[in-house]
């Protein structure tokens, strides 16, 4: 049986053998006598093979280009979390302490690593920063704050409303001399029995929550230190922080510039930024910045404006103009000898002319009053004397007599400050006044050693006008103070109590009323010029997303107020059908 199956396989073997063999014979005839022996013919057919190869390259080719021009249709540029955001400031740092944060360098960190009470919100309007509600009582002369449950400083310690009590009280404190002081000038400061913080005023005050919007600082890192020397504590170096970012790196540069890196703050009431890192480069010199920007050093700045906007290439950058809610002024020190004439300084604003001074601060606004549309709607505005330079400086000369009046004025690097005082400071020395014109960086030395000691005759300086028509910080009695900004020591009872008539009143035409009187007094009396109202021009990389074009700025500082979604990082993502 086996030798039978034996036989039958090698039979199998043999048949399989010979047929292979034979296809492969006729297969080698077949491609020969049908491909290799016909490709003498392919001259006679050339063309139509060249037509069908062309048209499988094209076809090729159109694919291609399809999936290049069509590929948008399926997948987008989305921003996604992570990568380090940079802007350029002006300014020296000499505390990271937000209660003395006075050069723009400072007030950025301090926007970026400290939360406040209130904030202004996307739409400009006052809201809740870390305060879960606050209230009046009794008609708005007594407030309220209660801060949110389970926030957290960057050291993991909660924040609580002795924070708010705390820091409140530090600011009020005459020794420690804070930018906030002047918003709590005779208020009473304490904890209710339910924990709450409470605000009591000397007179009740209706937009009082804008007041709030001051950074907290922690009480378990502070409370020992001594208020007089608490710039130099350790805290105004490394500080807890309670904002989006927290401290992470100081890098020193050449000069006086520094580099501050921040990270992303994983305990922040609002959540953790999209970006993982913020750094600040802070320079003593706008044409530094510039060379920064040009330089691909930095993202962003909102330092450069006007001409020196030009210096730095559009073929990366966008440049965005916002306009604020601050104003330009020409302040007289009205306890100086050289203009304490009211009769003087009218016929200074009669002399100068406004339009020309206001040319060297192109893409502002004109300015006459120290009240903007956007925070009321007055019917009546008082008439402002016309510009007669011949009549002004005949008053000038009659009322200086023999004797050529000499006066110190003053301004800020900053902004078209320079600029506009120079042409003031031209057209003063027309009008027949000998002008000493110093100017000053912005720097916690300035506000103690000029505007603190109201070290000049004028001051020409931008001032932040609110949210609210509230002008009591400027020219009420109260605050000519070494810590005040009514920087004209200007001192009428009538004007006092028309400012805290504004302050008080709920009624809305009773509150125009008594504005409209003031601004007769401001007009009559002269305090102040008021020259222009400027805008923040930011500029920044493309490729970045800054601040939303639907937000509305109070102050330049409040970009930073939908902190949270700025980004640099892209990604591609697929949409979906």
């Amino acid at each position: 049986m086996a030798d039978s199956f034996k036989k039958r396989g090698q039979k199998f073997i043999r048949r399989f053998s010979r047929a292979s063999f034979k296809a492969g014979v006729e297969g080698k005839e077949h491609i020969k006598e049908n491909l290799i022996m016909r490709f003498s013919h392919i001259q006679n057919v050339r063309l139509l093979v060249l037509e069908w190869g062309l048209l499988v390259v094209a076809l090729i080719m159109l694919s291609i280009a399809q999936a290049f021009w069509f590929g948008d249709s399926y997948a987008e540029n989305v921003f996604t979390t992570g990568g380090t955001y940079t802007e350029a400031t002006i300014g020296e740092v000499d505390s990271l302490n937000p209660i003395f944060a006075v050069t723009n360098s400072e007030r950025v960190l301090s926007k970026l690593m400290f939360a406040t009470v209130s904030t202004v919100d996307y739409s400009g309007n006052v809201g809740l920063g870390i305060a879960k509600s606050i209230w009046p009582e009794e008609d708005g002369k007594v407030w309220k704050v209660k801060v949110r449950n389970d926030l957290k400083w960057s050291d993991g310690e909660p924040i609580t409303n002795e924070d708010v009590l705390f820091t409140a009280q530090l600011i009020k404190n005459p020794s420690v001399n804070s930018i906030y002081s002047s918003n709590f000038t005779k208020v009473e400061i304490s904890l209710d029995e339910d924990g709450n913080v409470v605000f009591r005023l000397p007179t009740v005050y209706a937009d009082f929550e804008s007041a709030l919007n001051f950074p907290v600082v922690p009480k378990h890192v502070l409370a020992e230190a001594d208020p007089k020397t608490l710039v130099e504590h350790n805290f105004s170096i490394d500080p807890v922080t309670s904002g989006a970012f927290t401290l992470n790196a100081v890098q020193t540069g050449t000069g006086e510039e520094k580099t501050y890196y921040l990270s992303s703050n994983p305990n922040y009431f609002k959540g953790k930024t999209m970006l993982n890192s913020f750094a600040v480069h802070t320079y003593d010199s706008r044409d530094k910045i510039i060379d920064a920007m040009n330089g691909g050093s930095v993202t962003a700045t909102a330092e450069i404006s006007g001409p020196d906007a030009d210096k730095i290439g559009t073929a990366k950058f966008i440049r965005k103009n916002s306009s604020i809610n601050s104003g330009a002024f020409m302040f007289f020190n009205m306890t100086s000898e050289s203009v304490k004439s009211a009769t003087l300084r009218a016929a200074i604003r009669e002399g100068l002319n406004l339009e020309t001074i206001r040319a060297a601060a192109p893409d502002t606004a004109k300015l006459d009053y120290p009240l903007l549309k956007s925070q009321i709607t007055l019917t009546n505005y008082p008439a402002i004397p016309a510009h007669n330079f011949d009549a002004a400086k005949s008053k000038i000369a009659e009322i200086a007599g023999e004797h050529q009046i000499s006066l110190e004025l003053a301004t800020i690097n900053s902004g078209y400050l320079v600029n506009v005082t120079n042409v003031i400071k031209e057209q003063l020395e027309a009008l027949g006044f000998a002008v000493n014109l110093s100017v000053y960086e912005e720097s916690q030395d300035f506000i103690s050693n000029v505007i603190s000691r109201r070290g000049y005759d004028i001051l020409v300086y931008e001032v932040e006008l609110g949210v609210d028509p509230d002008l009591l910080p400027y020219y009420h009695s109260s605050q000519v103070t070494a810590s005040g900004l009514n920087l004209s020591n200007y001192k009428n009872r009538m004007v006092d109590d028309l400012l805290l008539g504004g302050r008080e009143t709920l009624n809305q035409e009773l509150r125009v009323k008594k504005y409209e009187s003031f601004l007769q007094y401001f007009v009559n009396e002269v305090p102040a010029i008021a020259l222009y109202q400027p805008n923040l021009t930011y500029i920044y990389n493309k490729n970045v997303r800054t601040y939303g074009n639907d937000v509305r700025l109070v102050t330049a500082i409040d970009r930073f107020s939908d902190i949270s979604n700025w980004a640099v990082n892209k990604t591609t993502k697929n949409k979906t059908p």
